[in-house]
């Protein structure tokens, strides 16, 4: 049901990789001012672009998975699906973090990084609740 904790967590994450990505900054260095999500989409190199596409799509995934209640199955598989996103997403960013000079004044590098890992450990406590939902079933199913 949609009251159930693992809504909560799906939630959260849906929040953060949809909503918190335009109000944090990323990294900015000379040729590229990326400070939220709108500017990395609006980059001319596909890398960068997936950066946005990938928030977007971990979105969905997660509030798509919310409403998925009644199959619990196919939310635990969206939310691995989702997980694996997110964890291409941290590689991304911190290959281009990476690519940032830390001395220079016109580089920074924003707490926007940070973000999938949060969004990882909300998924993977959701997907424990899904786990613990499905266990419960089978157990009432078998004293049938």
């Amino acid at each position: 049901m949609i009251q159930r904790i693992q809504s909560i967590y799906l939630f959260l994450a849906a929040f953060i990789s949809g909503g918190l990505v335009f109000f944090v900054s990323f990294f900015s260095y000379n040729e590229m001012e990326a400070s939220n999500v709108i500017s990395l989409l609006e980059n001319d190199r596909f890398l960068i672009k997936s950066i946005g596409i990938g928030f977007f799509l971990s979105s969905f995934i997660s509030f798509l998975s919310i409403f998925l209640f009644k199959k619990r199955q196919n939310q635990f598989v969206l939310g691995r699906l989702n997980i694996l996103i997110n964890f291409y997403l941290l590689g991304v960013l911190i290959y281009e973090s990476l690519k940032v000079s830390g001395g220079a004044s016109v580089s920074e590098k924003g707490i926007g990084i940070y973000l999938p890992i949060i969004i990882v450990v909300l998924l993977v406590m959701a997907n424990k609740s899904i786990k613990m939902d499905e266990n419960l079933v089978k157990s009432v199913d078998r004293l049938r």
